[in-house]
């Protein structure tokens, strides 16, 4: 059992992602689509095909375009993924990634539309740390809680995402503090655009359209940083014994509810940046409706996900957010044939998926059961004397 216990690291997601793939595929043939077919435009459709060298010219110019949208989905998933592992692993089930995410979204956007005389660097820089800020305050007023009254972290997580998505919905909306002052957004609910000094500098394709920009870099020195303070550092070291038994760490000398607060500042903060990295990165303007579409399925939800099926392991988050980020790009009704599968349920499918993935890889009761249906080796009778 011991081998089993050192690779269910990898055999648990592969065998998860297996599983709601191949019930995935169930659904695709109920609606009379091949579920092969299918798969294989959602994977084209996210561009990953882009890595195979035997794809024409032509092909690899569109699939280029597409792993750019693919990448800049993955870049915020890594670190609303980071925020919930973390969380995990000091025995914290962070469900307010959305909130926090929505806090370094409102804060990026207020920054990175004024200022406008700043210098681009030390725009960009102000905007993205002030947003980081932002969700590691909203995620912080959770730890407090719970530290300070032993206030159940998943309820107020829940609720301080409401709180995060109507105080956007109010102050972005007609008539609201932060709405637009351009007159042509007179009546529309959405806020002033970022400036194009704030705007993150794209490093792989048009700036016009959409190109990948350099947030990636940032969310992957940020989950480096996440591997050095979860492995080889104190705090790493507290919220793991925390973690593990916090009965155990305050005998030990380890203030529990300090550790419960600063985990969850930590959190808020990888969710903020991600919230302010969307907003200087592509989106550059908050609108209502997108809050209100985000608060149902949005970066801070998935990222639960993320972190699941990566096992709150650095690695596991980077490729769950890859997986997760070119299941919805390559969805999109931009991406998907309607002539292979109908767009319009595609994206339940990519819903579908999430659901089972989170399912199952709270079941690892599976790989388990496979792996006692092995042949076994048969061993000698102790009470049997061998002559």
């Amino acid at each position: 059992m011991r081998a089993y216990l050192r690779a269910g690291g990898i055999i648990t997601p592969l065998l998860t992602a297996l599983i709601a793939f191949a019930i995935g595929g169930l659904v695709i043939a109920i609606t009379g689509s091949s579920p092969f077919s299918t798969y294989k435009a959602i994977f084209d459709g996210s561009g990953l095909n882009w890595f195979f060298p035997w794809i024409s010219s032509e092909d690899r110019t569109l699939a280029a375009l597409n792993l750019q949208q693919t990448l800049i989905l993955t870049t915020p998933l890594i670190l609303t993924g980071m925020a919930v592992a973390y969380a995990f692993r000091a025995g914290l089930f962070n469900i307010g990634g959305q909130g926090q995410y929505f806090a370094g979204l409102y804060l990026g956007v207020i920054i990175g539309s004024s200022l406008g005389g700043l210098p681009g660097f030390l725009h960009v820089l102000l905007a993205l740390v002030l947003g980081a800020l932002a969700g590691a305050v909203w995620g912080g007023i959770a730890g407090f809680l719970k530290a300070r009254t032993g206030a159940n972290e998943v309820i107020s997580t829940i609720m301080l995402n409401y709180c995060a998505l109507w105080i956007g919905v109010w102050a972005f909306g007609l008539g609201g503090p932060l709405h637009s002052d351009d007159p042509s957004d007179k009546s529309v609910p959405i806020s002033n655009a970022v400036h194009g000094s704030a705007k993150l500098p794209v490093f792989w394709g048009d700036p016009e359209l959409q190109g990948l920009h350099v947030g990636l870099f940032i969310a992957l020195v940020a989950l480096a940083l996440f591997w050095v303070l979860l492995n080889r550092s104190v705090a790493g070291y507290e919220a793991r014994a925390v973690g593990f038994n916090p009965d155990a760490a305050e005998y030990g000398g380890i203030h529990a509810g300090r550790t419960y607060t600063k985990v969850m500042l930590i959190c808020g903060g990888f969710a903020g940046l991600a919230g302010a990295i969307d907003v200087l990165g592509w989106q550059f303007a908050v609108a209502t409706n997108d809050i209100q579409n985000a608060g149902v399925v949005g970066a801070g939800f998935i990222g639960i996900a993320v972190a699941l099926l990566g096992r709150n392991t650095t690695s596991g988050v980077f490729f769950s957010a890859i997986l997760f980020g070119a299941l919805i790009n390559g969805t999109s009704v931009r991406n998907l044939d309607p002539t292979i599968f109908k767009p319009e349920l595609a994206t339940n499918l990519t819903l579908i998926i999430q659901g089972l993935i989170v399912l199952l890889v709270s079941a690892p009761v599976i790989v388990t059961t496979l792996y006692r249906l092995r042949p076994k080796r048969s061993r000698p009778d102790p009470d049997v004397e061998v002559t």
